[in-house]
């Protein structure tokens, strides 16, 4: 395990809040960054690459994994499909003399701030209602009825955690939510 002066960054929301979005904004914008990839059960989705996006690897290596205690965090995020963050990605991040920045679920994030306290910067990403989560996640086009039931109804559950974070962040426009991602970001490389 890294010591407290490797600096990480945290960013989490309910599925469809845009996270993933704010996050590719942030790496556009900070050299000193490296997206930390995810290992993850789930079929890639649309363009999503293996080794870019996520580390796509079958329930049972990912098991193996759990087993062997590589992950700083994992959770079965829905039934059947896991999500991890491993020791290694983390390492190999520092080791570039780089701050890895994790995409991370809100469960794993609060576990991940619990391991790294004072060195880590953790941001909620929060959407402007529920109503408007389900309205992102049903344009997306890669969701079933059924999943999009499942992921609002644990949005509803994942935004009472927020005051668990450093920052919230609502994602109302997203040019405004990443122009503030960017000014927290940039006072916590700089502190």
């Amino acid at each position: 395990m890294a010591g407290t002066n490797h600096k990480i960054i945290i960013i989490t929301a309910p599925s469809g809040a845009g996270k993933t979005s704010i996050t590719r904004y942030l790496m556009q914008h900070f050299s000193q960054l490296a997206f930390s990839v995810s290992a993850a059960t789930r079929k890639p989705r649309g363009k999503e690459k293996d080794g870019v996006d996520y580390h796509f690897i079958s329930e049972e290596d990912f098991k193996q994994k759990i087993q062997h205690n590589e992950f700083v965090e994992w959770e079965m995020v829905y039934e059947g499909k896991y999500y991890g963050t491993l020791k290694a990605e983390l390492e190999r991040i520092w080791a570039l003399s780089k701050i890895p920045v994790l995409d991370i679920d809100v469960k794993g994030a609060i576990h991940v701030q619990q391991l790294y306290p004072g060195s880590a910067l953790s941001l909620f990403i929060e959407p402007p209602t529920v109503e408007e989560l389900k309205k992102r996640l049903e344009t997306r086009g890669t969701e079933t009825a059924e999943s999009i039931t499942a992921r609002v109804n644990k949005a509803a559950y994942e935004l009472s955690f927020k005051e668990h974070f450093n920052n919230t962040i609502v994602n109302d426009d997203l040019q405004r939510a990443c122009g503030e991602a960017e000014k927290i970001v940039s006072d916590f490389i700089q502190s």
